[in-house]
């Protein structure tokens, strides 16, 4: 598969970059000056408790809503004024929170619709006899990468809730992202889908990077390497998942001073799980 962006080489952007983005609904502060930068191979989370501002900030950076300020910069070209569909060519995938799939196509035809879209720019299942293999080797590549190589010729009606998050994510990288944008993937998910998701995250090529809203704490703190906080808005921590999980003052706001210490899970679940 082709690896459409790699910035290890020196002085090479990050796929990522958000700058001091902002967005207000009348006078509620939805998204509040909040900054990040995701590198090749990197996974940030984006914590922080209902209300916080997470799914809006998402909705800035892919361009389903327009920042009242800051920058979107992917791949060392400024986004900020494209709509979302421009932001999906440049690199930018994502997935929602509520599961968003074909019921009547299989496994196959929603990886090779992605994969269509972002380099013919048309959803169209109609391609030639050369292309269909092209097309079909990389959708089973896909498949095997994401735990569904046994249901590729499967309807997506017939998958299980995990098995339908599992093919958003094959869906996602098969648009050849730079980036990947998670909202809450593990919602929904039994213990054993989220054991499985976790590690499928973990096991994402190198080259793309990864940024996720999770409410699952054990599953964001597993899978980070990066960790974010947000509350009403603005950053009010950032870190590695340990020092994140050592702080007091995310202890108060993201679970409640009363009972943060026992709710918060160890940064350490599941470490030996995670890539070198």
């Amino acid at each position: 598969m082709q690896v459409p962006y790699d910035d290890r080489s020196r002085g090479a952007p990050s796929p990522l970059r958000v700058e001091t983005l902002s967005r207000s609904f009348g006078g509620l502060r939805a998204v509040d000056d909040v900054s990040f930068e995701v590198a090749v191979g990197e996974r940030l989370a984006v914590l922080g408790p209902n209300g916080a501002g997470k799914s809006t900030l998402f909705n800035l950076v892919c361009g389903d809503l327009k920042a009242d300020s800051g920058r979107v910069v992917l791949a060392g070209e400024d986004v900020t004024a494209l709509p979302l569909h421009h932001r999906v060519r440049r690199g930018l995938a994502r997935t929602y929170q509520t599961s968003s799939v074909f019921a009547g196509l299989t496994v196959s035809e929603h990886f090779i619709l992605a994969r269509r879209g972002t380099e013919t720019h048309r959803l169209s299942l109609r391609y030639s006899r050369t292309e269909h293999h092209r097309m079909r080797e990389a959708a089973e590549q896909i498949a095997a990468r994401v735990g569904l190589g046994h249901r590729i010729d499967e309807v997506a009606d017939v998958l299980s809730h995990g098995e339908r998050r599992q093919l958003e994510v094959g869906m996602a990288l098969a648009a050849n992202p730079v980036a990947i944008l998670l909202d809450e993937p593990a919602a929904g998910l039994s213990a054993s889908e989220r054991s499985l998701l976790t590690e499928l995250l973990l096991g994402l090529d190198e080259y793309v990077a990864l940024v996720l809203v999770e409410h699952d704490m054990e599953v964001a703190l597993t899978v980070a390497d990066r960790v974010i906080v947000l509350e009403s808005g603005r950053t009010i921590s950032s870190g590695t998942p340990e020092e994140i999980e050592a702080d007091p003052l995310v202890r108060a706001v993201y679970l409640g001073e009363q009972h943060g210490a026992q709710a918060l899970p160890s940064a350490n679940s599941h470490r030996n799980n995670r890539r070198d």
